[in-house]
């Protein structure tokens, strides 16, 4: 059975507020590096409502026993991310994700096969951001119901180009924007992160 490329935009009024933060071209460095972190924190929240593994079991309070929902911590979580294109949504993210193991540049060798991985990039454009990612963990047999993707914003192209490969991925956005600029630049957008917010990379 063929499956659709899933991508959620979750209509929440805090990630629009954010995305508005990070459109706007007067936004200073610190603001802007802070709406990717919310952006980074609240998609997770969103990915992680029906995602993240958990089971139930008999909690004894005070006047009665009851049944209740704990995280179950035996699964291990990845956040995979880049230094310049990911890390700051990361760092929303990761109060949510307090036992994940952030892997910076790399993509370890030995994952556990039941293990949860979280990509952070801050834009889709043309989706070879995240491929070769994805490509590796499938080699090593974790399967696209494993993986969630979190970014502040995708293009149609970028999706399009995702999808041929990846299909059954599940994507988790702001929005998607409709244009490309200078093949590396989305329209409206919100501009080049690595400058915004003021980072050195040479």
């Amino acid at each position: 059975m063929s499956m659709t490329l899933r991508v959620v935009i979750p209509p929440h009024p805090l990630i629009g507020h954010w995305l508005s933060i990070l459109r706007h071209k007067t936004t200073p460095g610190p603001i802007y590096s802070t709406g990717l972190e919310q952006i980074g924190k609240w998609l997770t929240y969103e990915a992680l409502r029906e995602w993240i593994p958990y089971r139930t079991e008999k909690i004894d309070t005070n006047k009665s026993e009851t049944e209740g929902i704990i995280i179950d911590s035996a699964i291990p979580i990845l956040g995979l991310t880049k230094f310049k294109n990911g890390l700051q949504l990361w760092m929303g993210a990761r109060e949510l994700l307090p036992n994940a193991t952030l892997c910076l540049d790399t993509i370890p060798h030995n994952i556990d096969d039941k293990s949860g991985v979280i990509i952070y990039v801050d834009q889709i454009i043309k989706g070879d951001e995240i491929l070769p990612s994805l490509e590796t963990l499938v080699k090593y047999r974790i399967g696209m119901d494993q993986i969630r993707v979190i970014t502040a914003l995708t293009s149609n192209e970028g999706l399009i180009n995702i999808a041929k490969d990846f299909p059954q991925l599940t994507i988790y956005s702001t929005c998607i924007d409709p244009d490309i600029a200078n093949e590396n630049e989305l329209i409206p957008g919100i501009g080049d992160p690595q400058y915004r917010i003021n980072t050195r990379v040479a």
